[in-house]
C-alpha cells in the first residue's frame, strides 16, 4: 500500500515553516524522526521504555519553555542508560535545529492530531515512508542513494516472491524500501487479515543489510522499526570493505546500489573482477552475485553503463551470464529516479543448482513511454503488463508460451550464443521511440556520455554492416 499522500502532505507542508530557520530537507526529516518516534512510543503503549521526563506528553503541556523542554528530552534520550532497541542509535547525536518555538509547537500539534490508526491499520510506517520519499524528491538525492520508488519496489518484490523463512539481503539498504516490501509481501501471502492488520506469520523472513551513511542508517532503523521489521542484523558499515563479512549469504538479494564514483577502490580482497574499479555499481553487483546461496536469486537495480561498458564491466557481465542465469532484464522508464538523466534497469538473476538453458529475456519498458517524474509519477499500472509477462515463477521459467520476438512486442528472448555474438553487450534496443528523444532532457554528464557512447557503438555497427554488404557486392561482381 502506498503511503497516504494527504497525511504526508500535511506533515511536509510544515517544512516551509522551518525554512526560515535555515532548516534543510534532510534536517527536517531528522527532526520529524525524533518526534514521530516519541509519538509512536505513546500510541503503542511503549513509553515505559523511556525516561519519564522524555515522553511525548511533556511536549503537550501548556505554557512553559517548550523549546527548552524539547532540548532536555533529546539530551535525556542521548544519554539514557540501557536504551531500548534502536533508541540509542536514533537519538545518538540528536539535537534540534528549530529556533522558533511557535514553529516547533505547530509541528508537535500536527503530529499529535494525525490519525495514526485508520480502520485498525497502523499508519506510522506509511506516513514516515512517504516523508522519506518527499525528501528524496525535494533534495534530489533519491537516485541510487537513498530511495527507490515504491512502485518499483513492489513490482520487483512481487516478481521475486520472497518466501517465509528465507534470508533476504540488501547490501546498500538506504532507507529500507526493499526490506519493507519483502516483509509486507510475505505478511500478505502467509497471514490472514484481522481487519486491515496482519497476524504475525509463523516463520518470518531473516533480514541482513548494511548502510554506509550514518544519517541514512538512522532513517533506515526508524523506518524498519515503524514497519515492525526486525533490525537485529541491520549494520552500519561499508559493504565494499571487510564489513561485508557481517552479511550472511542470502536466498534472496534485493538492492538498488549507489550509482557513480565510490571515492576510492573497494578495500575487500575477495572481488575477482571489480577490485580495481572506482565506480560503486560494479563491485556492488559482484557482491550481490557472490552473496547468493546455491539456488538463490537476486534483483539488482543498475544504471545503463553496467550493460555496455568495456573492460571489467564486460568481464563481470560474462561471469554473470556464464555462472549464473540472467533470465530477465527490465529496462525501466526514464525519469523515475530523482537525479536528472539517470536511466536504470533491473537485473533478475538466479544461481541455479544445475546447468540449464541460459536464455535471457529483455523487457523494454522505456521505449515509447512517457518520461516520468515529480509531475508525472510512475504508477502501478505502468508495471502491470511487465508482471503479467514475468509469470508466476520467480526464475521466469513459465514463459514458454510467449511469442518471444513478435513485431512491436516489448520483450525479446536471447540465447547465450546471441549475447556472446554481441560481445556480451546487454544494451539491447529494438523499439524505436516515436516523437522526441528522451535524451533531449539529459543534463547529467555521465548520462550524456553514456548516450553518446551508445550512439557511437550503433554507428560503428551500422558501418560494419555497410562494409560487409559492399564486400559481398564486390565479390559477387567479380564472380560475374
Amino acid at each position: 500500500m502506498n503511503p497516504s499522500s494527504a497525511l504526508v502532505n500535511r506533515i511536509w507542508r510544515l517544512c516551509t515553516l522551518l525554512r526560515k530557520d535555515g532548516v534543510t530537507y534532510q534536517q527536517y526529516v531528522n527532526e520529524i524522526t525524533y518526534l514521530i518516534f516519541l509519538k509512536m512510543m505513546q500510541e503503542r503503549g511503549l513509553e515505559d521504555r523511556l525516561p519519564v521526563a522524555c515522553r511525548w506528553s511533556r511536549l503537550l503541556q501548556p505554557g512553559g519553555d517548550l523549546l527548552g523542554a524539547y532540548k532536555e528530552i533529546l539530551k535525556g534520550l542521548r544519554s539514557a542508560p540501557s536504551a531500548e532497541g534502536n533508541l540509542a542509535i536514533v537519538f545518538s547525536d540528536a539535537t534540534t535545529i528549530v529556533r522558533d518555538e511557535n514553529n516547533l509547537r505547530a509541528l508537535i500539534e500536527a503530529i499529535d492530531e494525525l490519525p495514526w490508526y485508520d480502520n485498525g491499520r497502523d499508519n506510522f510506517g506509511d506516513i514516515y515512508e512517504g516523508i522519506l520519499e518527499r525528501n528524496a524528491e525535494e533534495s534530489k538525492r533519491g537516485a541510487g542513494q537513498y530511495f527507490t520508488p515504491r512502485v518499483v519496489v513492489d513490482a520487483v518484490v512481487t516478481a521475486m516472491r520472497p518466501q517465509p523463512g528465507e534470508t533476504v539481503q540488501d547490501p546498500a539498504a538506504g532507507t529500507g524500501g526493499f526490506l519493507i516490501g519483502a516483509d509486507e509481501y510475505v505478511r500478505r501471502q502467509s497471514s490472514d487479515s484481522i481487519g486491515s492488520r496482519m497476524r504475525p506469520r509463523p516463520k518470518p523472513l531473516r533480514f541482513v543489510a548494511m548502510e554506509n551513511v550514518p544519517d541514512t542508517y538512522r532513517l533506515l532503523l526508524m523506518n524498519l522499526t515503524l514497519h515492525e521489521v526486525d533490525t537485529g542484523e541491520i549494520y552500519l558499515g561499508d559493504t565494499l570493505s571487510k564489513d561485508h563479512l557481517k552479511l550472511q549469504a542470502a536466498d534472496l538479494v534485493l538492492s538498488n546500489p549507489p550509482f557513480g564514483p565510490a571515492g576510492g577502490r573497494p578495500t575487500r580482497d575477495d572481488l575477482e573482477f571489480t577490485a580495481a574499479v572506482s565506480n560503486f555499481q560494479l563491485p556492488f553487483v559482484e557482491h550481490c552475485l557472490k552473496a547468493l546461496k546455491p539456488g538463490g536469486r537476486a534483483a539488482i537495480v543498475v544504471p545503463d553503463n553496467v550493460l555496455f561498458e568495456d573492460g571489467r564491466a564486460r568481464d563481470l557481465r560474462r561471469y554473470m551470464l556464464d555462472e549464473f542465469h540472467l533470465h530477465t532484464l527490465l529496462r525501466l522508464p526514464a525519469g523515475i529516479f530523482y537525479a536528472a538523466g539517470v536511466k536504470t534497469n533491473v537485473l533478475f538473476i538466479a544461481k541455479p543448482l544445475h546447468q540449464e538453458d541460459r536464455r535471457t529475456w529483455v523487457y523494454d519498458l522505456r521505449s515509447n513511454m512517457p518520461t516520468f517524474g515529480k509531475s508525472a509519477p510512475l504508477r502501478d499500472a505502468a508495471l502491470a503488463e511487465f508482471l503479467a509477462f514475468y509469470g508466476e515463477r520467480s526464475d521466469g521459467s513459465d514463459r514458454k508460451g510467449l511469442a518471444a520476438n513478435a513485431t512491436g512486442a516489448r520483450f525479446r528472448e536471447f540465447g547465450r550464443e546471441d549475447l556472446a555474438s554481441r560481445d556480451d553487450d546487454l544494451d539491447i534496443v529494438w523499439l524505436k521511440d516515436a516523437g522526441t528523444s528522451p535524451e533531449d532532457d539529459l543534463t547529467d554528464p555521465a548520462a550524456i556520455a553514456a548516450a553518446m557512447s551508445s550512439h557511437l557503438r550503433l554507428a560503428i555497427t551500422t558501418l560494419d554492416e555497410i562494409a560487409a554488404t559492399l564486400k559481398q557486392t564486390e565479390a559477387a561482381e567479380r564472380d560475374d
